[in-house]
């Protein structure tokens, strides 16, 4: 780039990055009309300059500086008023307090919010037993008799038996976010609301049974259409949305009347959830066409029903059990957009440049928030978010954390490679999220998958925030790593919901759906095609390296997997399956069976129970170790 632009002062300024790395190593130059269109919609979401924010951020007994501090002595005054001297170390720095929590500086008159975070995320500590491991599903397609077609905390509640037979600790979801009301296709990765959960998972029969049942028995209509969704194999989403809407709609007037002690308690535990969940309920009513008082009951049961799915994990032992996940953004025209107007990008929406599997690269019709306006309201947003998604859960896995130091935007209906990136404020996020971590006693997780920039993986890792190290990724150009040089410091997992489940993927399955759609031609599927055999004999060659060769090569390559040295590994269920379709397939909407897929696992399913027992055995400590 000769020269110096007209924009790229203000481009510094702002935070865009007009120059950028692809995933392939080549220095790529946003186009200045890209960057001249953001700026327009940046406008306004700025902080003042030489002000000093709200709330600062840094690591306990460490130093902090507080631009511009007067002289004087000076204090730290803890959450319960205890207050502490406070120790300069040089101009403007002083010794954070060694106790981490939301402290106040202050000096004479002046008082200076700091969150003080500890060096790293919560991890529970087993030192003499197994590696931790369990299972990763979609919520919505894990079917359960009577959950009236909609996977839900019921289905996922029936899970913990057989997991904690096989000496499973954890569970990782889809996400379970309050989402826009459904009227067409559905995603969980674009809520209305992340800071509320969707109430078509909360489970009637687990947590109201009596209720549940006789509104069906009450009526036959009713009870045909919820059997009927129940026995299909993919969901109908506006139709089966419907119908449960109608089941649980219809449960408070039949406590009332039946059981008028128990539903008195239920409307106290909705009362205390004060003028928030009154605010979500008529914002939500006002988006579809439930009742505001309906949403609210609505609110309660899914909260009820996933505190005490969580509640029995760990009461069966498992160390960590239910893992939400974190979507990178929110509905712009949905509750979240409207309750933080003044911190959300307007006029952007989120995305992924070009990479290797998407060459065209993502729009996600999403939005976010915008990093300078978020440090002026002194990231409230961001914590009362990390709070609400940590808040009864064992971990927390983020989706596209990449997001923490800088963002994809393009202008709202641009083509999704027309875009720049937009920094964050990293540090002060990252803090933030590992106190709330600690405090919530809440593993962490980050897929940094795509287009990650150089050096933050480590930085991640530093602060005890675990990476993701996926089958399909985990190879350089001679062929697939060694199970011993995949990252202690990561989650390990088989598949992901944007790739096809292992098995597959040594079918193919996902080059002939990319064929079926269009998007390659007869010439470039065949050498496509050419190109996944020869992945699937240096698979083969190195599941055989690890000594792994029982023929089952689906099985194998789960056995690898878990035998990596990462201190959690998560089993996608569709892989615990033998399933070969995979959840989503990025860049498409109807063309593809996108998040509505049922899986029907028995009890009695041996196969099942065979992978699971393998899987785990893998992770059990060498002997010796």
């Amino acid at each position: 780039m000769s020269g110096r632009h007209p924009l790229q002062q203000r481009a510094d300024q702002a935070g865009l990055q007009v120059r950028w790395t692809d995933v392939a190593g080549v220095e790529r130059d946003v186009a200045w009309d890209v960057v001249e269109a953001v700026l327009l919609s940046l406008q306004g979401n700025t902080d003042e300059d030489g002000v000093s924010p709200p709330l600062l951020t840094c690591i306990a007994g460490q130093g902090l500086r507080v631009p511009a501090a007067g002289s004087g002595p000076a204090y730290w005054i803890g959450e319960q008023g205890e207050e502490l001297p406070a120790q300069q170390v040089g101009p403007d720095q002083w010794l954070a307090p060694a106790t981490p929590g939301y402290w106040h500086w202050r000096q004479s008159e002046r008082l200076q919010a700091v969150a003080v975070a500890p060096l790293h995320a919560w991890f529970p500590d087993r030192a003499d037993g197994p590696r931790y491991w369990g299972i990763s599903t979609q919520v919505y397609g894990v079917s359960a008799s009577g959950d009236g077609g909609i996977g839900d905390s019921g289905g996922i509640a029936a899970w913990l038996p057989r997991l904690q037979r096989h000496g499973g600790d954890a569970i990782g979801l889809s996400p379970i976010h309050a989402n826009m009301p459904i009227r067409s296709s559905f995603s969980p990765y674009s809520p209305s609301d992340r800071r509320w959960l969707e109430p078509l998972h909360g489970a009637p029969l687990q947590h109201l049974a009596e209720a549940a049942l006789a509104v069906r028995a009450a009526d036959p209509r009713l009870d045909a259409d919820l059997a009927l969704h129940e026995a299909a194999g993919q969901i109908d989403w506006p139709a089966a949305a419907a119908a449960k809407w109608q089941w649980i709609g219809r449960l408070p007037a039949w406590l009332q009347t039946h059981r008028p002690g128990h539903w008195h308690l239920i409307e106290s535990e909705i009362a205390a959830y004060g003028a928030p969940l009154a605010s979500w309920a008529s914002q939500t009513a006002a988006l579809s066409r439930t009742p505001a008082s309906v949403q609210a009951f609505g609110q309660w049961l899914v909260q009820s029903s996933w505190h005490q799915v969580q509640r029995d994990a760990r009461e069966r032992g498992m160390a960590i059990g239910l893992i939400a996940d974190l979507a990178i953004g929110f509905d712009p025209a949905g509750v979240e957009a409207h309750d933080n107007a003044g911190a959300v990008l307007q006029g952007l929406e989120l995305g992924a440049p070009p990479d290797a599997f998407n060459p065209h690269g993502q729009a996600w019709g999403i939005t976010g928030y915008a990093p300078r306006a978020l440090r002026a309201q002194g990231y409230a947003p961001f914590i009362s978010l990390l709070r609400a998604v940590m808040a009864r859960r064992g971990g927390v896995r983020i989706d596209h954390i990449l997001g923490l130091l800088r963002l994809w935007v393009l202008p709202r209906g641009a083509g999704a490679g027309q875009g720049v990136y937009l920094r964050c404020p990293f540090d002060d996020l990252l803090n933030l999220l590992v106190l709330e971590s600690c405090r919530h006693r809440c593993v962490v997780i980050g897929e940094d998958l795509g287009v990650v920039p150089p050096g933050i993986r480590d930085a991640l890792a530093s602060r005890g925030v675990l990476g993701m190290d996926v089958l399909a990724f985990s190879r350089d150009g001679q062929g697939f790593l060694p199970a011993r040089q995949w990252r202690a410091s990561a989650v390990a997992m088989s598949s992901t919901h944007d790739l096809p489940p292992v098995a597959g993927w040594l079918q193919g399955r996902d080059l002939q759906w990319r064929r079926r759609l269009g998007w390659t031609g007869e010439a470039a599927q065949q050498l496509q095609l050419e190109q996944r055999q020869a992945e699937v004999r240096q698979l083969a060659a190195q599941v055989q390296a690890e000594g792994l060769d029982s023929g089952d090569l689906q099985r194998d390559a789960l056995a690898f997997t878990a035998r990596t040295p990462s201190v959690l590994a998560l089993l996608p269920l569709e892989d615990a399956a033998g399933i070969i379709e995979q959840p989503n397939l990025p860049g498409t909407v109807d063309e593809h069976p996108n998040w509505r897929q049922r899986l029907r696992l028995q009890d009695d399913d041996t196969a099942l129970d065979q992978r699971l027992s393998a899987f785990a055995a893998q992770r059990m400590p060498a002997v010796g170790a």
